[in-house]
């Protein structure tokens, strides 16, 4: 099994939100060291909780500092920009870290539909094209011919690199699995978002529509779950206090930063306490162990080929070290 890291730069109370992009430069490197197969960057607009709104740029920072790890977007949303940018963009990053990049795309929006306006003035058309916008971007990233009749047929994405991007697509619905399997490409379901509720039939769907292709002549999949080790349980539930409420508020449309484990705890006494309870529950959180096991029992459940892992922890030496309980234990 291969094991990697999502991290979406999490603004953080009581610390510059600057320093939520670094700490996730250096927390590449951490995890690079602990042996991880890859490691992803968000991107989401305008969101008070999820500050890394440019994963090309701290992919960049992340080639320059790291050596062997791969590296990648979990996603672009691509219906924000132009196919032919995303693949110059990717083609220089793949030089700078030759057969090391990922690209990860999705289609959602990755804010609200007023942002998503002032990202692209045709937002509301642009996720339409979404697979011929893929379709594209492969050609390019590949020097590959575009369908016939094409307008843009002899425009060329520079540099040429004896490598290229692994495209993966990414979702938290069918619609992503579709695209994938059409185009015979590697998928990573999104199981922390919606707690796994249609993530079953997602791969289920992938896998029995895959069409295979040069590059991927089998399925590929894998899912990126919520989770959180630490040597003991309690220490782990102790930090998990944070999501907690983060999670509560989210699914109010209330949006911050992660708030200390004090003051969550404090603000958690006027929620539902079995919600609370349940939230625990179902979280993957425990020691390196447990929560390897769990993992483990997903995966082969589900039958993926990868597990990703994203891990929101009010304190920095508590996330690093999560990691690191977990690289232990695999």
């Amino acid at each position: 099994m291969r094991l990697s890291v999502l991290d979406q730069s999490i603004a953080v109370a009581g610390r510059p939100q600057d320093l939520s992009i670094r700490n996730t430069v250096a927390l590449a490197q951490h995890c690079e060291a602990l042996g991880f197969e890859r490691f992803w960057v968000s991107e989401h607009h305008n969101h008070p909780t999820i500050v890394g709104t440019a994963p090309e740029i701290v992919i960049a920072a992340i080639a320059a500092t790291t050596k062997s790890i791969r590296i990648g977007s979990a996603g672009i949303m691509l219906p924000h920009y132009s196919a032919f940018k995303v693949a110059e963009v990717f083609r220089v990053l793949d030089a700078l870290a030759p057969g090391r990049i990922d690209l990860g795309l999705g289609r959602a929006p990755g804010s609200d539909g007023r942002t998503a306006f002032a990202l692209h003035p045709m937002a509301n058309e642009r996720p339409e094209h979404f697979p011929s916008d893929v379709r594209d971007l492969i050609a390019w990233l590949h020097d590959e011919p575009m369908v016939q009749g094409h307008p843009f047929a002899a425009v060329k994405a520079y540099p040429h690199t004896e490598t290229a991007p692994e495209v993966w697509i990414l979702g938290s619905s069918d619609y992503g699995a579709q695209v994938a399997a059409l185009f015979g490409l590697p998928y990573c379901y999104a199981w922390f978002f919606s707690d796994g509720a249609g993530g079953e039939r997602a791969i289920e769907l992938y896998k029995r529509t895959y069409r295979p292709s040069a590059r991927h002549p089998k399925p590929h999949c894998g899912l990126c779950v919520f989770a959180l080790a630490a040597p003991t349980m309690e220490e782990a539930q102790h930090h998990l206090t944070s999501r907690v409420l983060s999670r509560i508020r989210r699914d109010r449309g209330i949006l911050g930063p992660l708030l200390s484990v004090e003051d969550a705890a404090e603000a958690l006494k006027a929620e539902d306490q079995a919600r609370i309870e349940r939230i625990r529950r179902d979280s993957f959180a425990g020691t390196g162990p447990e929560v390897m096991a769990r993992i483990v029992e997903l995966k082969e459940r589900v039958g993926v080929d990868e597990m990703a892992v994203v891990t929101w922890t009010h304190s920095e030496e508590a996330r690093r070290q999560s990691y690191a309980e977990l690289a232990k234990a695999f």
